[in-house]
């Protein structure tokens, strides 16, 4: 049998931390230990200094299938990786490090590589991420409703606010799967490219981000997530307080310096 760490790989290459969802042979399907690892390697990434952006992907023919609920079911302990088993009283969930919290909490950019097929839990972690580029072949299946459930990773906070409240109840209601086009139609990913091309996109957007200077990107995320609950006025406010320590930084004054001299900047995120 596998481990999760076999099944939640990671690497580093030119700034960009790459995790793989591993367990094709179930379509990557998450357990528990799987759910931990996931957390552990996005945090991970996150503290590394150089790690500048972060893709999240799977292995196989599917991104992520949801979660794997028969291992859940017959599991004695450990549950739904921090939630508890599905027997667990509901007063005792502990969702504090659970990959979509860990996710959303996350400084550094992330790019979910939709490789295939992403449904459920699978879902709601794709949503999760900053920026969704998805191959041709790949589907997005909101199927809660017809499995007695609700998306209980996100996907309630997350859909509303990327398409709309009326779009949203649609696609939540009915649960029906989409394609890829009506994916990128509806805004939920921002680019569709066929599947033998995605990895190249994929690492063309990432080396995009990285050649800017990564202190400025993570202040421009966390600004970002923060005005979804300020109003104007306070995000102003909060962006200023942001604002004063990036213009005492070396990048601060190298990409001046690149922009009256005419050159590429060479961040170092100090």
């Amino acid at each position: 049998m596998s481990t999760p760490s076999e099944e939640v790989l990671y690497e580093v290459a030119d700034h960009v931390a790459t995790i793989t969802l591993n367990a094709p042979e179930r379509m990557n399907t998450i357990s528990g230990p799987m759910l931990d690892a996931l957390s552990e390697r996005l945090l991970e990434a996150d503290r590394a200094r150089d790690v500048r952006c972060i893709v999240l992907t799977g292995a196989g023919r599917a991104f992520c299938a949801g979660l794997d609920l028969q291992a859940q079911m017959g599991a004695a302990s450990g549950g739904l990786g921090g939630l508890g088993s599905l027997d667990t009283n509901p007063g005792e969930f502990d969702i504090r490090n659970a990959p979509p919290i860990v996710l959303h909490g996350l400084d550094t950019p992330t790019i979910c590589s939709l490789n295939g097929g992403a449904a459920g839990y699978g879902l709601d972690i794709a949503l999760g991420c900053d920026i969704r580029v998805a191959s041709d072949k790949a589907k997005l299946a909101p199927g809660f409703a017809k499995r007695g459930i609700l998306p209980e990773s996100g996907g309630t906070w997350l859909l509303p606010r990327m398409v709309g409240y009326a779009k949203a109840a649609e696609i939540a209601f009915t649960g029906r799967t989409l394609s890829a086009a009506e994916s990128l139609e509806l805004g939920l990913v921002n680019h569709v490219v066929p599947a033998d091309d995605l990895a190249d996109r994929v690492a063309t957007l990432a080396a995009e981000i990285v050649e800017n200077a990564p202190l400025a990107v993570r202040a421009i995320k966390r600004m970002m997530r923060a005005a979804e609950t300020e109003t104007f006025e306070q995000n102003v406010h909060h962006v200023f307080l942001q604002l004063l320590p990036l213009m005492r930084t070396q990048d601060f004054k190298e990409g001046v310096s690149a922009f009256m001299e005419k050159r590429s900047p060479n961040f170092t995120g100090r």
